[in-house]
């Protein structure tokens, strides 16, 4: 069996998403708080989001069924949900919880912002007209952004 987490990001990669993407997103939300920020310190906190297993299974999932409603290989109505991104459609933002929650309720605010802001990465994700169904994957980019920046806001609490 291929390694877990080497999967996932090949998947996110052939997606779309780097690993720079989602760093942006966490400089999105956290420049505000930590004015001198840099983006390695950014991409840290992904990497090492991305590095729990959890995430990696979030990740997985919901690229596997982004792909499959992509292919018209699902059953209706679950089919045309996925490829419309009902919006009363929330398994797609419960995976992304599972990830938000890895850090502490402050994530919680974090993705409901990014949520909402979409910037960046999400934008394009969102972007309906490509024919691509990312359901699943612009919640759990953000979630993963959410997440890393929840863990930076931490680690910087607790040097300052």
């Amino acid at each position: 069996m291929e390694n877990v987490e080497e999967t996932a990001r090949k998947l996110l990669n052939e997606r779309g998403v780097t690993v720079n993407d989602i760093a942006e997103l966490v400089y999105f939300l956290q420049v505000p708080y930590h004015p001198d920020l840099k983006m390695d310190v950014c991409r840290e906190n992904v990497e090492r989001v991305i590095a729990k297993r959890e995430v990696q299974n979030a990740i997985l999932t919901g690229i596997g069924l982004d792909v499959l409603a992509e292919e018209k290989k699902l059953e209706q109505p679950l089919q045309e949900i996925l490829a419309r991104d009902e919006s009363l459609y929330g398994i797609d933002e419960i995976i992304a919880l599972s990830i938000v929650n890895i850090y502490g309720s402050i994530g919680f605010t974090n993705y409901g912002f990014i949520d909402k802001q979409k910037p960046g990465i999400l934008e394009k994700l969102n972007d309906k007209s490509t024919g691509k169904v990312h359901t699943f994957l612009d919640d759990i980019v953000g979630a993963i952004a959410a997440a890393a920046s929840s863990r930076l806001a931490h680690r910087a609490a607790n040097t300052e």
